[in-house]
């Protein structure tokens, strides 16, 4: 590690010294289970698949144009009029301009009346769940009564060198400002080595992410939640244009094992432990979801997979970003009035191994409640997507198995951390 990295790691250190778990509160999951009228539930959660930036079949369409497809799908699978909608949050990390008039067109060529609102947002990588959550708040408070929070991302399109955030001398010159345009890939590879997070177990816990996927992509446990898209595509290859519909992420691999993963070689350090092998894929996709009150689902003869219970969002030093989810989950559950054994899956993005694996280990959560059908490392992370795609894994996965109570979480760029607690019914 650099002298610079480490006397800004040795700044910080302090910061992440105090345990983030609240006080023992009591069990209050069977409370968390009875419907209220007021209740804000989901009637409606579906994805695109994702596919590789740059190569898969998804590289060549626009944001906006994999927001027209999922909204199309959204209307088309929930049966909802589209007339009822009110606002539609969309969250995005990488669109010129926040996408602001991009997505206000995809709504209207989607199907949307010109009375739907729309807004774009970004919160980095947690813009898909910061959008969901905004919709939430605004049935809860009476402004709205159907509303939809969406993701998407077109890294193939908005990725690479222009993204890069130019600061002025005012943030050069302070510390923790400065931090925050650190490459994430570059601070947690530093992160890994402060908390000693080995090479072995980043390859071991990123071979279970692909296992569990391909597993599920197999078994079909993906397909509820994807709505197929057809666009046109150019084949890298042979140049030529072709029409494909994808119905499928094209990131899970088959024969991926630790073994296999410890032969590649480390990306942000001659001597370090995260490749591309162990950390998320740059991936194109986009997600949506249907909210509103029980209430109004029960008028609209809508669909009821389950309800949004609260969210959290913190801060944390921007050269632990990594960390988020350790320091936002148990708010989160302390503001649903539960503990972390009342949980049956946690949807944790998996930025790079090293941190999701650290964040899981910390708080004490059994691996095997974590990412059951894999995670971003495995299908990708198109990064203000993330968020939105989370809800649709864990409800689907959560009605599959009978179980009830999930948790999305995630880490944020230039340090933060959001979660959000949901209940399948």
């Amino acid at each position: 590690m650099s002298g610079t990295a480490q006397a800004r790691l040795s700044q910080v250190n302090s910061h992440l010294s105090s345990d983030p778990r609240p006080n023992p509160i009591p069990n209050n999951a069977t409370s968390l289970l009875q419907k209220s009228p007021n209740d804000v539930v989901v009637t409606c959660a579906l994805r695109t698949p994702f596919t590789k930036g740059g190569k898969g079949p998804l590289k060549d369409t626009m944001a906006a144009d994999l927001l027209v497809h999922t909204f199309k799908n959204l209307i088309s699978r929930s049966k909802i009029d589209p007339k009822v909608v009110e606002d539609i949050a969309v969250g995005c990390v990488l669109a010129p301009g926040g996408g602001a008039t991009e997505y206000r067109a995809a709504a209207l060529a989607a199907g949307f009346p010109e009375t739907a609102a729309v807004k774009s947002l970004n919160r980095q990588c947690s813009s898909g769940l910061q959008a969901c959550v905004d919709i939430a708040n605004a049935i809860s408070s009476g402004m709205i009564d159907v509303g939809i929070g969406a993701g998407v991302e077109s890294m193939s399109t908005q990725y690479g060198p222009g993204a890069v955030t130019e600061f002025s001398d005012l943030l050069e010159n302070h510390m923790q400002s400065a931090n925050c345009k650190v490459p994430m890939g570059v601070l947690s590879e530093d992160m890994a080595k402060e908390y000693k997070i080995s090479r072995a177990d980043q390859d071991a816990f990123a071979a279970a992410s692909y296992q569990k996927a391909l597993k599920a992509q197999q078994s079909g446990l993906f397909d509820e939640e994807i709505a197929p898209i057809t666009v046109k595509y150019t084949d890298p290859k042979t140049d030529e244009e072709k029409t494909v519909t994808v119905s499928k992420d094209d990131g899970t691999r088959p024969g991926i094992t630790a073994e296999s993963l410890s032969k590649i070689r480390p990306a942000f350090a001659k001597d370090g432990s995260i490749h591309a092998g162990n950390a998320s894929q740059v991936s194109d996709g986009a997600a949506a979801v249907l909210l509103m009150k029980r209430s109004t689902a029960e008028k609209l003869g809508q669909p009821i997979l389950g309800k949004y219970v609260t969210a959290s969002v913190v801060g944390v030093p921007p050269l632990y970003m990594g960390v988020g989810p350790w320091k936002a989950i148990p708010v989160a559950l302390e503001k649903a009035g539960i503990t972390k054994d009342d949980v049956d899956i946690f949807e944790i993005n998996e930025a790079f191994a090293s941190q999701c694996l650290w964040c899981t280990k910390e708080l004490g959560i059994p691996l095997e409640k974590v990412n059951p059908k894999g995670g971003a490392i495995a299908f990708g992370h198109p990064l203000g997507c993330t968020g939105a795609r989370q809800v649709s894994t864990l409800l689907t996965e959560l009605k599959r198995t009978g179980k009830k109570v999930g948790v999305t979480s995630m880490c944020v760029g230039t340090g933060m951390g959001m979660s959000a607690v949901w209940v399948a019914e």
